[in-house]
């Protein structure tokens, strides 16, 4: 399995092989494509999933440094919340190696009515049952593509 995510379109997919085998609406970084620290950008290139956090938990879990904290009761809130699941990315490129030290990850949004425009803060945003889905089917180091 592995992942190929279009910024230009705003999709996740997941594939085994060359099959498609599921499609995710996503947000990625409102600032645009970008590498440097604090630059709130969404890096690209290749990557690899490092972490898998959050398995077990409960949809809508908020993570606060990688721990849960409990769950998300739905009230608004213009925090850019982690929820649910978090695959952490390691950059395999020159330009993408500080990924990990960005904390670029793929989770779940307490802002999911905004998916499918690029409004997050460098992360790639999914509909927290999505990023579950997903979760369960991944594998740890699987191979992910971030492009145009």
């Amino acid at each position: 399995m592995h992942i190929y995510i279009s910024i230009g379109e705003q999709k996740l997919r997941l594939f085994e092989g060359d099959a498609l085998v599921a499609e995710y609406v996503v947000s990625s970084a409102a600032n645009g494509i970008g590498f440097e620290e604090g630059s709130y950008c969404t890096p690209t290139g290749r990557f690899e999933v490092s972490e898998k956090i959050g398995d077990g938990e409960a949809l809508g879990t908020i993570f606060k440094s990688r721990k849960p904290m409990g769950v998300w009761d739905g009230t608004p809130s213009d925090d850019d919340m982690i929820l649910s699941r978090i695959l952490r990315l390691n950059g395999l490129d020159a330009e993408n190696a500080n990924s990990m030290e960005r904390y670029i990850y793929v989770h779940g949004t307490n802002h999911e009515a905004l998916l499918g425009e690029p409004t997050s803060h460098g992360c790639i945003r999914m509909a927290n049952a999505d990023i579950v889905e997903l979760f369960d089917r991944i594998e740890l180091g699987a191979p992910l593509l971030i492009g145009y």
